[in-house]
């Protein structure tokens, strides 16, 4: 495909992540207006961190009067995800310029890898790929921009937004779009063991729970794909 093509198409498949993720923005701005932030600070946390996720942890820090040491630490601690991120993406990007690296890995977001990992596994000839990661990671930059500030402009005059539940609009967005991935036991297995422990970690404080979560599932998940290896190995044997 030519580069628009690949550029607009990944604009398209983004689309339902996009709606998924709006009441979440609309939400951290409302949040943040209600945390003290200032206009301008609100959406310049959205325009320079540009993670959810981390955004709410901030606020939630910053609003019980937790350092800026230990905000940074957490905020660290949950975006280690995105290393994982980029090291799965990195063999099919490695050849762009540091022009083109350099921004597709700051907008690079859970909603945007999981469209873009799957138009690089596809197999084909195309040489413009790298187009359709700048379209899918520019749909949501620009999507979270335009909630955040809405929020701040608008979320105030409705009561009580955040007790809403309306961001559980991301969730079963993000279920929707991990659940097809799992084609085998040891994904399963990651996501089922992740999940769990998510849950029984939850009132870990600095969100450590989400850490937890995450080495455990990529723990057990290599640990069944090391161990399918061997008895694969076995039986050829």
């Amino acid at each position: 495909m030519s580069r628009s093509r690949e550029f607009f198409q990944a604009m398209r498949d983004m689309l339902p992540l996009l709606v998924g993720a709006m009441p979440f923005g609309i939400i951290y701005g409302t949040l943040a207006a209600s945390a003290g932030l200032s206009a301008a600070q609100a959406i310049g946390m959205s325009l320079l961190v540009f993670a959810g996720s981390a955004q709410f942890i901030a606020l939630s820090l910053l609003s019980g009067g937790a350092g800026m040491a230990v905000v940074l630490l957490t905020t660290l601690v949950v975006n280690l995800r995105h290393a994982l991120y980029s090291a799965t993406l990195q063999p099919f990007v490695r050849h762009l310029p540091a022009r083109w690296r350099v921004p597709l890995a700051f907008w690079l977001t859970d909603e945007a890898f999981a469209v873009v990992q799957h138009r690089y596994a596809e197999e084909d000839s195309a040489v413009y790929k790298h187009w359709y990661f700048f379209g899918a990671a520019l749909a949501m930059y620009l999507n979270w921009q335009l909630c955040t500030l809405i929020g701040v402009l608008f979320g105030q005059t409705v009561p009580n937004l955040a007790a809403w539940g309306l961001d559980f609009a991301m969730l079963a967005t993000f279920i929707g779009v991990v659940v097809p991935m799992l084609r085998n036991w040891p994904q399963v297995a990651a996501a089922l063991v992740a999940g769990a422990v998510a849950l029984a970690c939850h009132g870990l404080p600095y969100q450590l729970g989400l850490l937890a979560a995450a080495v455990s599932g990529i723990a057990i998940g290599l640990y069944l794909e090391r161990r399918q290896g061997l008895q694969v190995v076995e039986e050829a044997v």
